[in-house]
């Protein structure tokens, strides 16, 4: 029959967007592998989408599981697609710069995923050949990262630069990734009938996954790890009914899932003398850091009372983080980090959907929980069903981890592919299978043809735009790494033609400013032609940042930059200039209040002007919120000395000296002023 053909292709293309997704990566191209991903997931959707659709169409018949977890699901789209509609910023909920992993598009993307995993999946055939792919894409990252290790230099035409730099995403991704197939691994020897070869093999898989954890050293994965094995343990002891047996009878004592306890309780006990070991032997240094979940949960507060029901809209985590964040940040080292995701990714996600989108969230789980209780144990003896249960497991370590770490997209798709596959396996097991045929009459018939077509013509169309944007990465890549300004021009006009975003129209304009100040620079006498041309490119970068901030009017990276343009702008002489440039730092000070860098800026523009007592309040403003800021001390170092108070000024300029020791040029802009007879000298500026 055609219908078994394009099922099989359906399979096919969805077997490898799951398996391939740990481990594809297009390398010699600059495209970041958390995009590189996306590619492979849009395409194999679509793919498996239209040829499912398509052998519906030939067969006139649908089945799907009745599944109330299922139905949850869709109620998290749908809860998502009215947060983007009613988004400040739409283009930015619905999409994002490239498919963004908050974004609606993003997030039908998982739930795609998991209804196909549900209905593709339901043979329990499939769904271990998807379960043992993916631990064989893990040992491919594994044995890759090996190589690493050996050769720090293998980086993939550039695509992978520090030694943390992986083909599956982050490093404490990686290292989670590791945990859940040390976990899967434990279960499959404790609890599956295997042979003793694949036991062993899977025993290696365990040991290579906790030495590569051990590399990672993220305590948050031993406690994972360490959690599900002694769950596995205790289960294992308790319930001898359940264990397997040698050919003499008797039980097999879970000596590897008490092994894995007592190696996780190490590392996480002695996380400073046994933790540190590996990494330090290897040369890496975990960096990552992501805000406080208190952090978080005082900027979901926030958006909670701005707008209750359906939130800002999502994939809009960072502008609320610029607007709430506490100002206690700025005594840290990461005062100006824009945080575009918070202490997990669950709880960013349900931050910015309201409370409609977390009680969404919230029904999702409950009924995934009540589902994975009720097939486990649903035999008159309690025992487990391992088949069911191995599914449950590993969705819930992998929603677990995306609830306690912002984990990238791998980890959170395949935790939605897991679902899909144990509602798949319960409905087989519990009959719970809806079928529907639209053959037997032709009014029935027309609108369900009619609906797949349109379906299907959708999937195409959204495929063939996402291509599109997609194009415009190498192209934006291309305008970053330029060694020519031309180059850097043309490639930069021809990404935002291809994929119009604020990231891009920023670059855009800080392009046309180098150009512009190289062009100022060539000489002193520009013919009428050369100052038409200056006029033109300063028009172009000046366009380029009014359109970021007309796009996002939420981000105060847009007005930041828009504020920069017209700074510069205002040192060539044009009337009214710097009155634009503080109207827009302004807007961006707005937008991220307890940002000292913004006020600052504010203040050089006003210094700048001629207004030192505008300059001097917004520069002791940002000393307010950042008392150990070098920049505010040179800058009142400035606005004494313009006002001829040289002691004022002096004793600035030595504050910014001691909180940025070995700054050259502060030390000769004291000397200047310790030296009246010398050169004015300028400190060096924010």
């Amino acid at each position: 029959m055609m219908s078994n053909t394009l099922d099989k292709i359906s399979f096919w293309s969805l077997f490898l967007v799951i398996v391939l997704l740990p481990v594809f990566i297009l390398p010699f191209t600059q495209i970041p592998v958390e995009t590189s991903k996306g590619l492979l997931l849009v395409v194999g959707l679509v793919v498996s989408v239209i040829f499912w659709m398509a052998a519906r169409l030939s067969e006139k018949k649908v089945n799907f599981p009745k599944s109330t977890l299922l139905l949850s699901g869709v109620g998290v789209v749908l809860i998502f697609l009215l947060a983007s509609i009613f988004s400040k910023v739409p283009q930015v909920s619905f999409f994002g710069t490239m498919l963004d992993i908050g974004s609606f598009w993003f997030i039908l993307c998982c739930f795609l995923l998991m209804f196909l995993s549900s209905v593709i999946l339901r043979d329990s055939g499939k769904a271990k050949s998807v379960l043992f792919g993916t631990l064989l894409s893990f040992m491919v990252v594994l044995v890759f990262q090996g190589l690493r290790f050996l050769s720090p230099g293998l980086s993939l035409g550039g695509v992978l630069i520090a030694k943390t730099d992986n083909i599956l995403g982050s490093w404490n991704t990686l290292g989670l990734f590791a945990g859940f197939a040390s976990t899967i691994s434990l279960f499959l020897i404790e609890f599956v009938s295997i042979s003793k070869a694949v036991k062993w093999m899977l025993g290696v898989c365990i040991l290579l996954s906790l030495v590569l954890v051990a590399a990672v050293n993220f305590s948050l994965i031993w406690v994972l790890v360490g959690v599900f094995a002694l769950l596995i343990f205790i289960y294992k002891v308790s319930f001898h009914s359940g264990l397997q047996h040698n050919s003499e009878g008797a039980v097999h004592f879970p000596v590897f899932s008490l092994g894995v306890v007592i190696v996780s309780l190490l590392f996480f006990v002695s996380s400073q003398f046994l933790g540190g070991f590996l990494p330090n032997h290897l040369g890496v240094t975990n960096t990552e850091i992501t805000p406080s979940f208190s952090a978080t949960m005082l900027v979901t507060k926030a958006v909670l009372v701005q707008r209750p029901i359906l939130g800002v809209g999502p994939n809009e985590f960072g502008q609320m983080w610029a607007l709430y964040k506490p100002a206690n940040i700025n005594a840290t080292q990461f005062w100006n980090v824009y945080f575009q995701s918070g202490f997990g990714l669950l709880p960013t996600l349900t931050a910015t959907t309201g409370i409609l989108g977390i009680l969404a969230w919230l029904l999702f789980f409950f009924f995934l929980i009540k589902a994975g209780m009720q097939s486990i144990f649903s035999n008159s003896e309690g025992r487990m069903n391992f088949d069911l249960a191995l599914f449950f497991v590993a969705a819930i370590y992998l929603f677990i981890a995306s609830f306690l770490y912002s984990v990238g997209s791998v980890i959170f798709l395949l935790a939605f592919v897991f679902t899909g596959v144990f509602i798949g396996l319960s409905s087989n097991r519990d009959g719970g299978v809806r079928s529907m045929e639209f053959s037997t009459s032709p009014r029935r018939s027309f609108p369900f043809i009619f609906t797949v077509v349109l379906l299907i013509i959708i999937s195409a169309g959204l495929g063939f735009k996402y291509i599109e944007r997609f194009v415009s990465i190498p192209y934006f890549a291309k305008a970053l790494s330029a060694d020519t300004i031309p180059v850097a021009e043309a490639s930069i006009q021809k990404a935002v033609s291809l994929n119009p975003n604020d990231l891009y129209l920023r670059t855009y304009a800080q392009i046309y400013l180098i150009k512009f100040s190289s062009m100022v620079n060539e000489g002193s006498s520009l013919s009428d032609q050369d100052k038409s041309n200056l006029q033109a490119t300063l028009n172009e970068a000046v366009n380029a940042a009014t359109l970021a901030a007309s796009y996002d009017s939420g981000n105060y990276l847009n007005f930041q930059t828009l504020g920069y343009v017209y700074s510069t702008v205002g040192q060539l002489g044009v009337s009214g200039a710097y009155d634009k440039a503080i109207a827009a730092y302004t807007t961006a000070s707005n937008l991220n209040p307890v940002n000292p860098q913004l006020k600052l800026s504010i203040a050089e523009a006003y210094l700048a002007q001629g207004n030192t007592d505008q300059a001097k309040i917004y520069a002791n403003q940002a000393l307010t919120l950042k008392p150990d800021y070098s920049d505010a001390y040179s800058i009142l170092s400035q606005i004494a000395k313009s006002q001829g108070d040289n002691a004022t000024a002096l004793s600035d300029a030595q504050k910014a000296l001691s909180l940025s020791p070995g700054n050259k040029d502060l030390e000769n802009y004291i000397n200047s002023l310790n030296t009246p007879s010398a050169p004015p000298a300028t400190p060096p500026s924010s």
